[in-house]
């Protein structure tokens, strides 16, 4: 049974990644949300903080590169509960989110694309890939939310594998040394043919076309790419080459999402903590104080709606430690996933909102951070899988439905 305090083998790291939100986010936060496309040199010291923390065991599963799923217990084993690295992953990137969502995104080696090889690749692509900054391009213009329609084709020849078509919405594809690319090795055989490929980012077949101009969390670049002729040795196919007769390959690349999910909604936990704490501080000191031992109807608007936008908060962030929690135990955790990932990220997005109308002008104009907030949130309700998706994965997971028989 999960347990709601946070186990004491965290404790360091979560310090760490507080003071890392506090003292070195937000001096920088709207720096870099003005200087769109630059990258924040800065964050070189706190990658290298990480790096440390993880080689020598203080901090196992500090980001992405640590959220593996781990393998299904064995029934005939001494039964416990394992707190992990999916967990430690969630409550730390909550912590650096409350600071900046961007330059969380932006932190070196900590990509989503490190969660996909975590995830999906073998125990010597695991050394190979080690040490190194992954971006994942999955998204393309003609397929939107629906990854089993993805028309990047991989053709195999020889000893390589030959990649071409076009990748949008890549999170730190300019930044990256890696692209994690998802692509079909035969569009007539559907999502069963669909796997995901490492390709350098320095591949001539590679092109960067242009950086996204966007609403929020500016400071991450997000970046379009198309696959010309690109050649990728065939040992960068992640996990196993065949191609079966299930879905089994495209549920093996979907087991990307089920760690990476939980991840994005530990970002709009971060994002919805950050709001709350500095709209009840302006509030508070205008003379509107919570009082937690009073009913919400018995006390002013403002408090009765930051009460009742902590109880959001609180029902996001419980189902996003499960969703860490069964990872960390070898439990399918896909449904509850798409729940705490839907959860987390509408509540950021009207959390945020709200905050913005609380604190009126002050919340509106660019002496607080409220109104960069407002814009960062949107994203965490779009990537990863919209909100309408992950309500769709919900709904077939409760009904027991197929994408087939659900669309």
């Amino acid at each position: 049974m999960i347990d709601l305090e946070i186990p004491r083998k965290f404790r360091p790291l979560l310090t760490q990644a507080r003071g890392m939100a506090e003292e070195v986010f937000w001096p920088i936060s709207r720096k870099y949300d003005l200087a769109e496309h630059t990258y924040p040199a800065e964050l070189d010291v706190m990658a290298a903080l990480i790096d440390g923390l993880g080689r020598s065991g203080s901090a196992r599963g500090a980001g992405a590169t640590g959220s593996a799923k781990a393998e299904t217990p064995n029934p005939s084993a001494t039964p416990g509960v394992r707190n992990g690295a999916n967990l430690s992953s969630v409550l730390s990137i909550l912590e650096t989110a409350r600071g900046d969502v961007g330059l969380t995104l932006s932190i070196p080696r900590q990509g989503l694309g490190n969660a996909a090889i975590a995830a999906v690749a073998n125990d010597e692509q695991k050394r190979r890939y080690a040490g190194r900054w992954a971006a994942m391009a999955i998204t393309e213009p003609d397929t939107g939310s629906d990854s089993g329609a993805i028309r990047t084709t991989a053709v195999r020849d020889g000893d390589h594998y030959v990649l071409n078509g076009e990748k949008i919405f890549v999170t730190a594809g300019e930044r990256a040394e890696l692209v994690v690319v998802w692509a079909t090795l035969d569009r007539n055989l559907g999502k069963q043919a669909i796997k995901s490929f490492v390709v350098e980012r320095s591949n001539p077949g590679l092109r960067l076309v242009r950086l996204e101009h966007k609403l929020g969390i500016r400071s991450s670049d997000t970046a379009a790419f198309v696959l010309e002729d690109c050649r990728v040795p065939a040992e960068d196919l992640l996990g196993d080459a065949e191609v079966r007769t299930a879905a089994g390959g495209f549920a093996g690349a979907m087991q990307t999402f089920d760690n990476t999910r939980p991840l994005v909604a530990a970002m709009a936990l971060g994002l919805t903590r950050a709001c709350l704490d500095t709209t009840r501080e302006l509030l508070a000191a205008e003379g509107v104080e919570i009082d937690w031992d009073r009913p919400a109807h018995t006390q002013s608007a403002p408090a009765a709606h930051l009460i009742q936008m902590e109880a959001d908060y609180a029902a996001a962030r419980l189902l996003t430690l499960r969703a860490a929690y069964l990872a960390d135990n070898g439990t399918p955790n896909s449904m509850e996933a798409s729940m705490a990932k839907a959860k987390a990220g509408r509540t950021c997005v009207e959390v945020a909102l709200a905050c913005v109308e609380l604190c009126g002008a002050t919340g509106y104009g660019e002496r607080e951070l409220l109104e960069k907030w407002a814009r960062d949130a949107k994203i965490l309700d779009i990537f990863e899988g919209t909100q309408q998706i992950q309500l769709l994965v919900v709904a077939r997971r409760l009904l027991g439905l197929s994408s087939s028989q659900l669309k």
